[in-house]
């Protein structure tokens, strides 16, 4: 088992296949974004090897993030190598965080390959808005690309970015939406990473807001719900789902982190929120001795930060770190 030096166990990984997306939400990326050059992105066999490296280091869960992880070419086909582990007992879980822009077309697929749970990234249930925050979406589309999700037996997860001033309306509804459908929620603080066109500090809303919001029409019970994500779960009786708050700006959640990031590339990140990085590509593009990955690997566990150092307020401007999103993987 992979530790820091803190002692904590990292069993948790995750993987961006792509930094390339099919929205611009304002919140994460400029509209004319300049993405890697595919020369200089892992295929997907290069990045199952790498996989396979953390899963025989006792990785048992791992997560396909982008940008937005469906719009990489053949992706199924890492996702069903990756599914076999979890048929040999390797691997506990696959997930997948999209934008459900295409899950009407892949679900199928998803599911006989071995992901039983996605994340959905919506933020409001207004088309006007939902096509003003993505600049590129179609609500329809992925509101259909959800249902099949359901319907080809995968539990939907939907996470939403709270953003004063545009969504903050919404909460009440979103909740009650997801209660009729059975699916969890979990509510967002926006992130400072990479420059972007909205003001942050004018959009930024403190989960705790949000919670005082919710109690107003909700009433809420602690439940022991432990994932190996970041965010705090509570019970709403009244909707019959779970509800989770990811606050990593007013509520920082790094003492139990157990996660680290591999970018399209081969960079591994050890916190999403700081720059420092190792590079597993590059050494295994040289074909050089597997044993130096995994050397690597073990060197880079004790370079793992505390925490990060997410701030947003008037005097921190500029964003925490200036690769976005996309970049790293959510």
């Amino acid at each position: 088992m992979l530790k820091d030096q803190f002692n904590r166990k990292i069993s948790y990984l995750r993987v961006s296949v792509t930094d390339r997306c099919d929205l611009r939400c304002l919140y994460c990326m400029e509209e004319n974004m300049v993405f890697l050059p595919k020369k200089d992105v892992l295929s997907l066999e290069e990045l199952h090897k790498l996989c396979s490296i953390f899963i025989n280091l006792g990785v048992k869960k791992i997560r396909l993030t982008g940008g937005e992880p469906l719009v990489r070419k053949n992706v199924i086909s890492l996702i069903k190598n990756l599914g076999e582990h979890i048929r040999t007992g390797e691997l506990d879980e696959l997930t997948l965080t999209t934008n459900g822009m295409h899950l009407e077309k892949y679900s199928e697929e998803m599911f006989k390959s071995g992901i039983r749970r996605v994340n959905v990234s919506l933020d409001t249930l207004d088309l006007f808005k939902y096509k003003k925050i993505t600049r590129w979406g179609n609500l329809k589309k992925v509101i259909s690309g959800i249902m099949a999700a359901k319907s080809a037996g995968i539990k939907v997860k939907i996470n939403t970015v709270a953003l004063r001033n545009f969504n903050d309306d919404e909460y009440d509804n979103l909740i009650e939406w997801c209660g009729k459908n059975n699916f969890d929620i979990t509510f967002i603080e926006t992130m400072p990473m990479g420059e972007v066109q909205q003001d942050r500090n004018k959009s930024f809303l403190p989960l705790n807001i949000l919670r005082s919001s919710l109690d107003k029409s909700w009433t809420f019970r602690e439940i022991k719900h432990e994932t190996p994500g970041p965010a705090r779960y509570l019970y709403c009786n009244e909707a019959g789902i779970k509800v989770g708050f990811i606050s990593p700006l007013s509520h920082n959640f790094c003492s139990t982190c157990n996660r680290v990031r591999l970018t399209c590339t081969g960079k591994l990140y050890m916190c999403l929120g700081q720059d420092d990085f190792v590079d597993l590509g590059k050494i295994l593009r040289k074909n050089e001795n597997k044993e130096k990955i995994y050397d690597l690997i073990f060197q880079a566990m004790q370079t793992k930060p505390k925490e990060h150092d997410f701030i947003i307020n008037k005097q921190q401007l500029k964003p925490a770190v200036k690769r976005h999103m996309s970049v790293t993987g959510g």
